[in-house]
């Protein structure tokens, strides 16, 4: 029987222990944990995003503050703001919103919050650390960090003989979630776009990880039997079983076939996505517990 990973389930788990973690360090340390999330412009997406997170802080019992910025800020106040933020002892993690509107450059600002107070694991201090094996030290990007406790949740902490292969290379995602699996000692394929044969590839990993944005690509015959498939990937595609004009959400991987083969198999929605903001939660407080010089704890 093929498991289905209940990304939900995990989720709630992680955040069980990030407020007891967020408890336990402002009865000791009389630290309460601060995050502060920052929105420029009025894109509807990105508000309920925002708004999730927001109040998700707030349930772990965190000091949560909101900046919603009108879109016609310009590349010096939003770089202001960040430098205030950075200066605040009561801030643990700074998560600016992306996309940002058309006429500001993210990658400055991102680059400008402190390291030890990048959540979204987005500074290139934290992405070198997690490339070099330091995970302790710096913060790992959400939803690699989130996929990979799926992961040990089905195959356990140690991979060693285990061959993974990751579909995608991206900064965000890929590179860092290949990282992760050669860490935990996978044999690790970083395969893409360019890769010949991608089938034959996907076919001989034990953990497959689809991370394209290609809706459906991976077909249940490019699925090593007994793999554990972790679909990255959120799609629209249309549903016209819904009702003229209707939409539904699909990952990268063909679920219903591909979970006929795979001995686990996370879905969209409800696989990964809800990781994202529980490994973002984790993020948070791990920062905080840095800052009170203790030592962090592991989820």
């Amino acid at each position: 029987m093929t498991t289905i990973i209940d990304g939900k389930q995990v989720a709630a788990s992680v955040i069980d222990a990030v407020k007891a973690a967020a408890g336990k360090l402002e009865q000791e340390a009389g630290v309460k944990t601060g995050l502060a999330v920052v929105i420029v412009g009025d894109d509807p997406a990105s508000h309920a995003y925002v708004s999730s997170k927001s109040r998700m802080a707030k349930e772990c019992g965190f000091t949560s503050i909101q900046h919603t910025l009108p879109e016609e800020t310009t590349q010096e106040e939003l770089a202001a703001l960040v430098e205030k933020l950075n200066a605040d002892e009561t801030i643990h993690g700074i998560l600016v919103q992306l996309p940002l509107p058309k006429h500001l450059n993210s990658e400055p600002i991102i680059q400008s919050i402190l390291p030890e107070k990048d959540v979204d694991g987005l500074h290139v201090v934290n992405a070198g650390k997690v490339a070099t094996g330091d995970l302790e030290g710096g913060l790992i990007s959400c939803t690699p960090a989130g996929a990979m406790v799926l992961v040990r949740g089905i195959r356990g902490d140690d991979l060693s003989g285990l061959n993974a292969v990751v579909i995608g290379r991206s900064n965000l995602f890929g590179k860092p979630m290949a990282a992760l699996l050669l860490n935990a000692n996978a044999t690790v394929t970083s395969a893409h776009s360019r890769t010949k044969d991608l089938a034959a590839t996907c076919r001989n990993a034990d953990i497959l990880v689809a991370a394209v944005g290609r809706p459906q690509m991976v077909k249940a015959d490019w699925v090593k039997p007994g793999a554990t498939v972790i679909d990255v990937g959120i799609n629209r595609i249309p549903a016209p079983e819904k009702g003229e004009g209707k939409s539904r959400l699909v990952g990268d991987v063909a679920f219903d076939e591909c979970a006929k083969v795979a001995g686990a198999i996370t879905p969209v929605p409800g696989g990964v996505g809800p990781m994202t903001i529980a490994m973002l939660m984790a993020n948070t407080v791990i920062a905080a517990y840095r800052k009170a010089g203790l030592k962090a704890p592991r989820f």
